[in-house]
Formats: structure tokens, C-alpha cells, sequence
């Protein structure tokens, strides 16, 4: 858990499980892999339990903390929460039991809105009618080139209350976005070693089509070797767009 997030569109993350596998070519860099082995190597204890002892190679395991879910109870002021910064929850080893308890959590937690990002799209999909969906969640898939376009018609089945797509790393043109049902588009470069370029046509195209369908869009970076490498201008202006936030004391 962070309170107080480095990522830009959210104020703190919350990690009630941690570990993942690669699933498509936005996975090729992934920087919680990176970051976990270094918190494994402090000794970090949810790190400890992960399965893997190189917390390397094609992913790194998963594994479920009941523990945490605690901790969002002791936030006092209201925050934005990105739920999994270091997993999927809709990864199929996460028991559906679980995925339950952390949207009780959600639900026990109004003052709080949740940011849950996934690239299991078609699990969330099926999971969605067996889940009760609380007000106060944002559910959200990765869509990073146009073979993954596929997740936003699984994503519009979902009963969320904000739906958004987190184009990042933006690896080439979306065109053609159907937005139809969505309420909020992020857009990014990859950052890090091996990071690939990004065009700036590509967030462009993202921005109009947004524009177009009357859809907030939030440009988070240009990438490179640190996230803040490029900075977040986008044709000589930063954008912000976000849904409104009810806050609840």
C-alpha cells in the first residue's frame, strides 16, 4: 500500500493481491515485475509469498493478502485509490471469494473511489453478474494496440458506474475507438529500460477521438527512461481530464 501515489491520475494504491503473468505485448516491460524484485530483496513480507523465488522470468506469482484488506479502513481523509498496482485481480489464480471480499471492502468504504484495472477482460466479464458492484468503483482495461480493442466490448458489459480505458503503453494507433459507453480514456508512454517509443500521432488520435465522443482524456507521459523523462505536455498543454469524484466525508 502507498498513500500518496507517484501516478498521476490517482492519490494512493492499495494491493490486496500481488503477482501476474504476461498476457499481451503490454506486458513486455512490465514495471511492477521490475519493482517487485527489489521489494522482494528488501524484504518486503507480501513478496516473500509469491511463489517465485527470482521473481523474474515470464511473471511473478500470485498470491492473495487478506491482511490488506484492512488497510483501506484506516485512511481517514477520502482518496482515490488504484486497486492492484502490482497484479490483476481478475487474474484466474485470484479465487472469486476473494475478488468479492475486496469489492465488500469498496463497498464498506464509500468515502474512498477505487480505480480496478485489468487486462482479464473476458473473466471480468463473466465474474461481472456474480459481484456486487459498488458505487464508489471505477473498472477499467488496458487497451494498448488494436488486437486489444477486443476488451472494451467485455468492458461495456460490466455495471460500473465509470468505465475507462488505460491506454498505456500506447504501442501504436488506436483507430476507430468505440467509446460508446466509456466514461474516461488515459493515455502513456512505456518508461524504462527497453522502453519503445511512442508517436505522437498515436495519443493524439486517443485525445480527438476523446474530444469527438465528449470523453474526458488524461495524457499521463511521454515515457522514456523515467516516467518523467518527456514530461506530459501534449501539444503544448497538459490534460487533466478526469470524471467527477464524489467525495463523501
Amino acid at each position: 500500500m502507498a498513500d500518496g501515489s507517484a501516478i498521476e491520475w490517482t492519490e494512493a494504491t492499495w494491493n490486496p493481491t500481488t503477482g501476474c503473468d504476461r498476457v499481451s505485448l503490454g506486458c513486455d516491460n512490465c514495471y511492477a515485475l521490475t519493482l517487485s524484485r527489489r521489494l522482494k530483496a528488501m524484504g518486503a513480507a507480501k513478496y516473500q509469498t509469491d511463489g517465485d523465488p527470482r521473481t523474474s522470468g515470464p511473471g511473478f506469482g500470485v498470491a492473495v493478502h487478506a491482511s490488506a484488506l484492512r488497510v483501506p479502513y484506516g485512511w481517514r481523509q477520502p482518496r482515490i485509490v488504484f486497486v492492484n498496482s502490482m497484479s490483476d485481480l481478475f487474474h484466474a489464480k485470484v479465487p472469486l471469494s476473494f475478488v468479492r471480499e475486496v469489492f465488500a471492502v469498496i463497498a464498506d468504504t464509500p468515502q474512498h473511489t477505487y480505480q480496478l484495472l485489468t487486462k482479464r477482460s473476458v473473466r471480468l466479464r463473466k465474474l461481472a453478474p456474480e459481484l456486487e458492484w459498488p458505487a464508489n468503483l471505477w473498472m477499467g482495461v488496458s487497451v494498448e494496440t488494436e488486437e486489444a480493442m477486443s476488451r472494451i466490448d467485455d468492458l461495456r458489459e460490466v455495471p460500473a458506474t465509470v468505465r475507462f480505458l488505460s491506454c498505456e503503453p500506447l504501442l501504436g494507433p488506436l483507430k476507430d475507438l468505440d467509446l460508446r459507453g466509456i466514461g474516461w480514456v488515459i493515455a502513456g508512454g512505456e518508461s524504462g529500460r527497453g522502453h519503445r517509443p511512442m508517436s505522437p500521432s498515436w495519443p493524439a488520435g486517443v485525445r480527438d477521438q476523446c474530444r469527438d465522443a465528449q470523453v474526458p482524456f488524461f495524457f499521463k507521459q511521454w515515457g522514456g527512461r523515467t516516467p518523467k523523462s518527456a514530461g506530459r505536455h501534449l501539444d503544448g498543454r497538459v490534460w487533466d481530464e478526469m470524471p467527477a469524484v464524489t467525495r463523501t466525508a
